[in-house]
């Protein structure tokens, strides 16, 4: 028996006190002692690649399903089946298919996820403008005075857009519910999939101090394995060495986790936040060293980013080459320009100069370009020690306007016919 607030997930009645709904006999309730009384969310699609993909093709439903790009690419996503394996995000995809040689192996449909991803935050935003993506399957949610407007408390309109989503989308979400966005995101990871949990100002103190640090966004493998040298294995630890310690040992990351170990998290949901960068990348077939064949598949990528920042009337002031060496050691080099760009002949000749400096005869299994430091609106180059960007602009922007009319296929610059070839 309970004397605490709370919801059948079957019926959405009130809870009552027995262990089973009292309208419809579920035994699938929720309740907490302050459930009407939080209003920040985090909501996160469950496996939400393999979960389209099982959507689409019902016959995939019990079986192990990575996303991925073939035997030499990394997992994008694993569905729940195939993590019983052991088989993890950003694992390589060799190891992949060791621990799971039965799964089934789907290339990423980004255009069809990112369509269904537009899908799902539309209807977030029927709840609440206050809507922040983080991703394309996962955003943060202020329900703060929607009360009136849905005549049901946040925890019940949320409810009822878990349900929505399934409904319409076909696929399902976890909610995280609580005070704060630090503790809503810790919240949405506890029960999955199809999970609805809830932190609140009476349970948070003691839930967060089980919690490994490794548990908190932000806290890498490093800095993890740094604390725990130091003794510092769970957030009880990080609270008992204090708030001036933690920043006097680890700097501006000690302070916000010893911040977050208690709690504290003052940031506000945010509906304007703005994309931090734009990139693009691609796995080898087989791992590569020569500098000419490098270069071809860089141009690629280039052209994929100016792509999408055309399309979302974006340029970045700074251009990044990645590249991941035989032995996964990831190399970033950066440059920043005079002006913000969004060409796919700007990056490239940016990209290139700084790949000349790393293509020392070692071999490479991934290269990527992009850009980032945002603004609004294009930018061509007005380059005094490069007379002729301004005409290779116009020639580039001439066959967009070609592309967009007949056809991607319709205007193939000479370098992407070498690049093919």
């Amino acid at each position: 028996m309970s004397d605490m607030a709370g919801y059948c997930r079957a019926c959405l009645g009130p809870a009552g006190d027995a262990g089973t709904c009292r309208n419809c006999g579920h035994h699938r309730l929720i309740r907490h002692p302050e459930i009407n009384q939080l209003s920040i969310a985090h909501i996160d699609c469950d496996a939400f690649y393999a979960a389209i993909e099982k959507r689409d093709d019902p016959s995939l439903e019990d079986k192990p399903v990575i996303i991925g790009g073939g035997k030499r690419g990394v997992v994008s996503t694993a569905c729940y089946v195939a993590r019983l394996y052991g088989v993890k995000s950003a694992m390589p995809m060799f190891k992949a298919l060791k621990a799971c040689p039965d799964a089934v192996v789907i290339s990423p449909r980004m255009s069809v996820y990112a369509e269904e991803g537009g899908r799902i935050r539309e209807i977030m935003r029927e709840v609440t403008p206050v809507v922040e993506p983080l991703s394309i399957d996962e955003a943060f949610l202020d329900l703060t005075g929607t009360e009136r407007l849905h005549h049901a408390p946040p925890a019940l309109t949320l409810l009822k857009l878990q349900r929505r989503i399934r409904d319409i989308v076909g696929i399902t979400v976890s909610v995280g519910l609580s005070y704060n966005k630090f503790l809503a995101k810790t919240a949405s990871d506890q029960d999955k999939p199809d999970g609805f949990f809830i932190l609140g100002r009476t349970d948070a103190p003691a839930f967060l101090e089980r919690q490994p640090t490794r548990a908190v966004f932000g806290v890498g493998p490093v800095f993890a394995a740094r604390l725990e040298k130091d003794g510092i294995k769970t957030l009880s630890d990080v609270i008992k060495v204090g708030e001036k310690a933690m920043a006097d040992r680890y700097g501006d990351g000690g302070y916000r986790l010893a911040r977050l170990a208690k709690g504290e998290d003052f940031r506000s949901v945010t509906p304007d936040r703005q994309r931090k960068s734009v990139s693009s990348e691609t796995t080898f077939f087989e791992d590569i060293a020569g500098y000419e064949e490098l270069e071809k598949r860089l141009w690629k990528q280039c052209v994929r980013v100016a792509d999408m920042a055309k399309k979302k009337d974006i340029s970045g002031y700074v251009v990044t080459l990645k590249l991941r060496t035989q032995a996964f050691r990831i190399i970033t080099r950066r440059r920043t320009l005079s002006e913000p760009t969004q060409l796919a002949d700007t990056l490239f000749r940016v990209g290139r100069e700084l790949l000349k400096t790393e293509a020392d005869g070692r071999k490479f299994r991934l290269i990527g370009i992009g850009i980032s430091n945002l603004v609004n609106g294009s930018s061509d180059p007005r380059d005094l020690l490069d007379p002729d960007a301004p005409k290779r602009a116009a020639a580039e922007r001439a066959m967009d306007k070609a592309r967009a009319k007949f056809g991607s296929e319709a205007v193939i610059k000479g370098r992407s016919l070498k690049s093919r070839q």
